[in-house]
């Protein structure tokens, strides 16, 4: 009997586009097929291509656009293939259909230690959900300080098509220099339940952004259906 394990079939197709990038025939800006063709070409189900695509994106090795496909950016630069749920948060583009919240609000005590500031200081909020196969795949709420937020689009309630990080970048030339993520496993709130339209446990990310000086540029906490996600990393043992 055979002592080998083959990768999951999601792995598999995001090693194929991996192989396709780094060889060039997949060209950093290239838009990839759609999920159909994919699904087609490598005959597997629809579900187990966007799985990987999403991980692709997590990773840094493409990004989704939503309406207009998957692009690509090439191969990250840090060579861990870890998924990193905050940072792709960060820089994920927000839609009219994503974006579900924008308001101010005094920042709960939690909030406020993640920021390092009073509790209960006006914070500017803004939530949105991402979707999978039709249902809601993950709850994003991001908490901005005002001093960061002046100045800036994070308080209006249009959607920002470039994501937060590319934002801040331009307009205040702010520069993420490290996120913190914890992890957990824990019930929704009553909220984040009716928007996942579910109740059962799921996994927190509580993530807070760095800049370079170490000061909290802001936080996040992303809400994941266990059902949907499990989150896999791949390291040497030295």
């Amino acid at each position: 009997m055979s002592m080998d394990f083959a990768p999951p079939k999601y792995a598999q197709v995001m090693r194929v586009i991996q192989e396709r990038i780094e060889s060039g025939e997949y060209a950093p800006g290239d838009m990839l097929p759609s999920e159909t063709q994919l699904v087609r070409e490598l005959a597997v189900g629809r579900t187990t291509v966007v799985r990987a695509l999403q991980t692709l994106a997590m990773q840094g090795w493409i990004e989704r656009e939503h309406g207009r496909g998957s692009f690509v950016k090439g191969r990250p630069e840090s060579e861990a293939e870890t998924v990193r749920p905050g940072l792709s948060a960060a820089e994920q583009g927000e839609t009219a259909d994503s974006l579900v919240e924008v308001t101010r609000v005094p920042a709960p005590r939690h909030v406020a230690k993640l920021l390092g500031v009073a509790e209960r200081t006006p914070v500017i909020v803004r939530r949105r959900v991402a979707r999978q196969a039709g249902l809601v795949s993950s709850v994003e709420t991001v908490w901005i300080p005002l001093e960061i937020a002046v100045g800036t689009d994070l308080d209006k309630p249009e959607p920002l098509r470039g994501g937060i990080r590319r934002h801040l970048q331009a307009v205040k030339h702010l520069r993420f220099d490290r996120i913190t993520e914890r992890l957990s496993a824990r019930k929704p709130t009553k909220d984040e339940a009716e928007l996942l339209g579910s109740s059962n446990p799921v996994l927190g990310v509580t993530a807070i952004v760095h800049d370079p000086a170490g000061a909290a540029l802001l936080a996040m906490s992303l809400v994941l259906p266990g059902s949907l996600h499990e989150l896999e990393d791949v390291y040497k043992v030295r």
